[in-house]
């Protein structure tokens, strides 16, 4: 098997198949617009690229010149900076749809990408929603109607509310039904935003208060609902992808145990703590969750697994994860491509028995933080930054030297990916990778995610929920580089990205740079 990063086509004999598109069968789009901004918006894009469809950026006016802008063959002003205003105004997204003649909309994870009242709107006006239909995306969206279906048809749940709630006093009550502690959770997102563990009724309150705020911001909705918080437990997802016409597979595993403030940020496939069987039977319960809910396109089945091996359904995610890039480096398949095949209305090519894991790979999110402090984020100018590269390592981007880090968005930059033939070598590639990756003027967790990944109980395979807090509770640099980095901190203020705007030949006088004028001084050589 070749290394990471070969053509796809270079891999085994099966692989080819499952990847090869039949162009002749089926008219492509020509274009697509992307609501989104950042890293995920230039994955799309690439992928439209290799397929030979026009991409279409949305931007608000404090992103005018940020990479996703750059990537795109149409950019388009939608609002300002705050989300509200711009990226989760749907309004404005299909005003911009209308105006590029775009036929679909990929929405990318986050802003509007689970908002069935988005995905309704582009089926009324006639626009390809790059995801599943609008009906099966408010059932699967909201996580109390979903543990409902599901309960019905016997899949294994975390005892929880039946309704969600904006209410706090009534919120008291279920959890004293449910038994302390409770996990408290955004019924319309995920991402970690909303969620809150209360051990008491004093937690309880503080957390539905701050939770349904976040929950406001996030995703439009402040609803919430309890369930049992489970100690010491595995996040554990499988990845699925449906076509309109009932036939579905799933991709296998990623286990997602490595968070902070529930977020994930470290994900890996396979799970070192499945075997076979186990495997099958989650496997198995994800498609027939698929199946219950009617779901289509791309998605991911969330299961907690605990320490007696006992899963427990959580939630379906109804979009693209960050975590995709590992699926599909252990299965060799193109999840966007796959997105937009299946959009089109294709009948899945796969077969459930051609699919297999090769390799090992894990991802490490890249996040404008201080791990020092609780994780805030960590808003400025990246002065300079590297990129890691070498055998096996894939890094998924959306931000350059000289780009201004927002305070109104996720802080992730970027995703650095290593595959490897096993998981004792993908660990060691990716831990080398993140030594290699300076990004200097912001705070980011590039350190502390290396001292994850080269900690003894990670290489172990002892990957649990309460992971940081039980092995790394007050973590700290190592220190010592300190005087390197601030000569490398003055030598980048002094660069051209911390001056005026770089001119070269392809200079233009726009508010959005063209590349020309972000690499900096050049001249040709003579």
């Amino acid at each position: 098997m070749g290394e990471v990063g070969s053509s796809p086509d270079s891999r085994d004999k099966n692989c080819q198949v499952f990847r090869k598109p039949d162009l002749q069968q089926r008219t492509m789009f020509k274009k697509i617009l992307i609501a989104n901004r950042g890293e995920i918006a230039v994955r799309v894009m690439k992928a439209c690229r290799e397929l030979g469809i026009r991409s279409v950026a949305v931007y608000s006016a404090i992103d005018r010149s940020s990479v996703h802008v750059q990537s795109a063959d149409e950019a388009i002003l939608i609002g300002e900076a705050p989300p509200q205003e711009s990226y989760l105004n749907i309004d404005a997204v299909i005003n911009a749809v209308k105006e590029s003649g775009a036929e679909a909309v990929h929405p990318g994870y986050g802003f509007l990408a689970e908002n069935h009242l988005f995905a309704e709107r582009c089926e009324k006006e006639g626009i390809v929603f790059i995801g599943p239909d609008s009906k099966s995306m408010k059932l699967v969206g909201d996580k109390v109607a979903s543990r409902a279906v599901t309960e019905k048809a016997g899949i294994p749940l975390i005892p929880g509310m039946k309704g969600k709630s904006v209410d706090i006093e009534e919120c008291v009550a279920e959890a004293e039904k449910i038994g302390y502690p409770v996990l408290l959770k955004a019924s319309a997102g995920g991402g970690g935003k909303g969620m809150r563990v209360a051990r008491n009724r004093d937690e309880l309150v503080s957390a539905a208060e701050a939770g349904m705020r976040e929950a406001k911001s996030a995703f439009g909705d402040p609803s919430v609902y309890l369930e049992k918080y489970i100690e010491k437990p595995r996040h554990v997802e499988f990845q699925v992808l449906a076509d309109k016409h009932g036939n579905a597979v799933h991709l296998f595993e990623r286990e997602c145990s490595i968070q902070r403030r529930h977020q994930k940020i470290i994900e890996e496939s396979p799970s070192p703590a499945l075997n076979d069987d186990l495997r099958d039977r989650m496997g198995a319960t994800a498609l027939k969750v698929v199946e219950v809910s009617k779901y289509s396109n791309a998605g991911t089945v969330e299961f907690l697994l605990d320490e007696n091996s006992n899963f427990y359904f959580l939630e379906v995610n109804a979009r693209l994860q960050v975590e995709h890039p590992v699926t599909e480096l252990v299965c060799g398949i193109d999840l966007v491509h796959a997105q937009i095949r299946i959009a089109m209305g294709e009948k899945l090519w796969l077969r459930q028995d051609q699919l297999s894991q090769r390799g090992h790979a894990i991802e490490c999110r890249i996040y404008a933080e201080d791990p020092e402090n609780n994780f805030l984020p960590s808003a400025g100018k990246i002065l300079f930054m590297r990129e890691p590269s070498g055998p096996g390592i894939r890094h998924d981007c959306g931000v350059q030297s000289g780009g201004e880090v927002s305070v109104y968005y996720d802080p992730i930059l970027s995703k650095l990916i290593a595959w490897a033939p096993s998981r004792e070598i993908a660990c060691r590639r990716i831990a080398a990778a993140l030594g290699d990756f300076p990004i200097l003027g912001i705070k980011t967790d590039i350190e502390f995610l290396r001292d994850v990944i080269v900690h003894p109980e990670f290489l172990s395979g002892n990957t649990f929920t309460n992971f940081i807090s039980t092995n790394m509770p007050d973590w700290k640099p190592l220190g010592g580089d300190d005087i390197i980095m601030q000569a490398l901190t003055v030598a980048a203020v002094h660069s051209n990205f911390s001056g005026q705007r770089p001119r070269g030949p392809g200079s233009k006088t726009d508010e959005i740079p063209s590349p020309w004028q972000t690499i900096g001084d050049w001249e040709i050589a003579r």
